[in-house]
């Protein structure tokens, strides 16, 4: 098998990772032995300790699903809406001075502001989905806006004399320069859809979610239990960034005809 000049540096880079989490966690360690009590700082033993705990429950994968279906789902209706409002924008100057504002808002307002207002406009249910989209709405508009106008005016304009068809031409021009701002898109977006749909549960309270779980946690002072959902947030969110990703690098290798 080939080896792709951009091997080696990963590869180098992976133990370096490696040593700096063990540090990190050696000092977490340090750090909560020399409190000693544990309901402050949960050891990293300890944290491992209460989410095996937890993963052998049926509760705990419900409730991560739960969470993930919302969350991921605000996730993916910003991307989508994002894309479509910026490309209105990028049509029609009216259009984009008329989405500015509310853009605007949504970057700029916080989020306990949009939690609160939603809490007394409705239930809880779907609070967490709706937040994230609004949170990651403005990242989707910005950046997929940004990638359609580095698309080369010439090459637009070469589609319309040739009369090449729509799906060509969005193969051969638009794709090859949207994709890295809606990769990068994915990546803010994702950590972002996370912590601002757990925020919204945490908040609202809708039951089976892990915002409830960070809650109770908080009421029993299970520090333990808190650092352990915590890292569970990281995970799925982490692993929402990476599916995403390769989802769309899959994509980009079929529209350039390179994968099987």
């Amino acid at each position: 098998m080939t080896q792709t000049p951009t091997d080696k540096p990963i590869r180098r880079k992976w133990p370096l990772v490696l040593a700096a989490a063990a540090i990190w966690l050696v000092a977490w360690q340090v750090v909560a032995m020399a409190i000693g009590q544990p309901i402050i700082v949960a050891s990293p033993i300890q944290v491992v300790q209460a989410l095996v705990r937890l993963a052998g429950t049926g509760a705990f994968w419900a409730t991560a699903w739960t969470s993930f279906w919302h969350i991921g789902t605000g996730f993916i209706l910003a991307i989508c809406l994002g894309a479509t409002l910026a490309w209105v924008a990028s049509l029609h100057r009216w259009a984009d001075a008329m989405l500015a504002p509310p853009i605007r808002a949504m970057r700029s307002v916080p989020v306990v502001s949009f939690i609160i207002l939603l809490l007394i406009w409705g239930g809880s249910s779907w609070l967490s989905t709706i937040v994230s989209c609004l949170m990651v709405l403005p990242v989707a508009f910005d950046n997929i806006g940004a990638g359609l106008r580095e698309v080369p005016v010439e090459l637009r304009e070469m589609t319309r004399v040739f009369r090449v068809s729509p799906w060509r031409a969005f193969k051969a021009v638009t794709a090859p320069a949207l994709l890295p701002f809606l990769i990068a898109a994915c990546k803010i977006g994702a950590g972002l859809a996370w912590k601002s749909g757990v925020s919204a549960e945490v908040i609202g309270l809708p039951g089976g979610t892990i915002g409830e779980r960070l809650n109770m946690a908080k009421l029993y002072l299970a520090t333990g239990d808190l650092f352990a959902w915590t890292v569970v947030i990281v995970a799925l969110g982490l692993g929402t960034e990476k599916l995403v990703c390769w989802l769309l690098s899959r994509a980009e290798k079929r529209l350039q005809g390179d994968a099987p």
